[in-house]
């Protein structure tokens, strides 16, 4: 179970890149803090409602923390940082404006599919991995 201080990372899970990227970051995540749902799911419908983005576009990870919620390439920066140890110096590349990390992020976007694939379904959490999944 999770409370409402975990950080929630919400995820295309159609995404070949997405659901990559997740499984990375579970392996990494030692201690376990993090929380997934895909998007596409109800429990990710309901998060998206609650913090006012319902009417989202699936372009984009989403980290919610607590009351406040983090989007393009201000996710991955929060993740490093959410994972320690040698992964939070990651966090440094913030010093890069916002503007042109999105950019960048957003161009991934655009074409994440044509270049990492698409996947007919949701992923589905590995049995060790079911109690991080909402």
């Amino acid at each position: 179970m999770y409370n409402d201080s975990d950080p929630i990372l919400l995820f295309d899970g159609v995404c070949s890149l997405c659901n990559g990227f997740v499984k990375e970051v579970i392996t990494r995540d030692n201690r376990g803090v993090i929380r997934y749902a895909s998007l596409q799911s109800e429990a990710g419908k309901q998060l998206l409602a609650k913090t006012g983005l319902s009417n989202f576009s699936m372009d984009t990870v989403v980290l919610i923390e607590g009351e406040k919620k983090y989007l393009k390439s201000d996710v991955a920066l929060r993740i490093f940082r959410h994972l320690g140890g040698g992964w939070s110096y990651l966090y440094y590349l913030s010093i890069i404006p916002k503007f042109i990390r999105d950019a960048i992020y957003d161009l991934i976007a655009r074409n994440r599919y044509r270049w990492f694939g698409k996947q007919d379904a949701c992923m589905l959490p590995r049995p060790e991995w079911e109690d991080r999944f909402l």
